[in-house]
């Protein structure tokens, strides 16, 4: 059986897929893959015999280039000869599909990985994207969603022949449970006390990410004892700097940039706060409750299917500067019983293995294996 897994940019591949993959490879599927490579594949599955094609898609829906892509793409999958088409990410998703919609002997799958419309999504993410789905929807073998939500909608709205609910990407949760650091060493490799509440978020320093409203939150506080350390780079850098600056905070909130030792860092931080407008079902969520992290984050879509409020931590409207000082407070103070063990129980059921047995299942009901 050949396969062919498409996405807008590599990047998608190595931060979520590379598993998926070799699961398949191991599985006896041949597995190529289609996108814009902006970045370097994993060797691993180049010397497994993957192929890579250069599909120059664009991230932005109105850019020229993608009609360009979509007529390559659709050429590729012809003269190949592909059984399956396994597509991620919006831009090379509808690509795909309107590509093998005349394709019968092709199959099309679809990760949703958190639509752009949702419970509280603005008008015009509705107005544009749910249409658009919905109309594409017809031209799907196999609609995977990674929450409950998108889930539910995609059975009760669109006229797709079938709908998975898969747990995520998959997490290695043994890789942040296990970790072992020297607390102090490392606290003191990120300038901050080794008495410290040390608050941790990780995401693109972008508005949905809401970095900002964690900072307002602590300044509201006025506790010299918390620190809020960000991982992450993006185009808010220097305006989170000039916030902590004017709040009185720069000497308490550290912009560490991109980062390797997140799990490290997971372990000598005290919280987890995670504030987004949206999310799919978030990656840094899972590997920060793996950690045995408390957490604060935002009560929207994809969070709720992993945080119970009070349970592991506290859900609160991202906009809430009020419910995050009084929840960091809370958990700061120990007020709230937080049991590690909680979350580290909690998100098994999300482990890698777990989503390879689940994504191997729905293969080979389609190749008949």
């Amino acid at each position: 059986m050949k396969v062919l897994y498409a996405t807008t940019v590599s990047g998608t591949i190595g931060a979520f897929l590379v598993p998926h993959i070799n699961m398949l490879l191991d599985s006896g599927y041949q597995v190529d893959i289609a996108c814009n490579v902006e970045s370097p594949i994993n060797s691993q599955l180049l010397e497994r015999g993957c192929r890579i094609f250069n599909i120059e898609f664009q991230r932005s829906p109105l850019e020229k280039r993608n009609f360009l892509a979509y007529k390559k793409l659709k050429k590729l999958i012809k003269s190949e000869g592909y059984d399956i088409v396994h597509t991620h990410t919006p831009i090379a998703s509808a690509c795909v599909r309107l590509a093998c919609r005349n394709l019968a002997e092709v199959k099309v799958i679809y990760t949703a990985h958190g639509f752009h419309f949702f419970k509280g999504a603005s008008f015009k993410n509705w107005l544009i994207y749910y249409p658009i789905e919905r109309y594409l929807a017809k031209y799907t073998d196999v609609l995977i969603t990674i929450n409950k939500e998108d889930y539910e909608r995609a059975k009760k709205s669109f006229e797709v022949r079938r709908v998975e609910y898969v747990p995520g990407v998959g997490l290695d949760t043994k890789k942040f449970s296990a970790v072992v650091v020297d607390k102090i060493h490392k606290r003191e490799e990120l300038g901050v006390p080794k008495d410290a509440v040390v608050i941790l978020s990780v995401g693109e320093l972008n508005k949905n990410k809401n970095h900002e409203v964690i900072i307002r939150a602590v300044a509201k506080l006025n506790n010299s004892d918390i620190y809020y350390v960000i991982c992450g780079r993006g185009p808010l850098e220097n305006r989170l700097k000039e916030l902590s600056k004017e709040l009185g905070l720069e000497n308490h909130v550290k912009l560490l940039g991109d980062r390797r030792d997140i799990a490290e860092i997971c372990k000598v931080v005290d919280i987890f706060a995670f504030p987004s407008f949206r999310e799919g079902l978030s990656l840094a969520l899972m590997e920060a409750m793996a950690s045995g992290l408390p957490v604060v984050c935002s009560n929207i879509r994809g969070n709720t299917d992993l945080i119970e409020n009070g349970k592991g931590g506290y859900l609160i409207s991202p906009n809430d500067i009020d419910g995050y000082s009084r929840a960091i407070e809370e958990i700061s103070q120990c007020n709230l019983i937080v049991d590690n063990q909680i979350n580290m129980k909690n998100i098994k059921k999300f482990n890698v293995d777990n989503v390879k047995e689940k994504l191997k299942g729905i293969y080979d009901s389609l190749s008949g294996g």
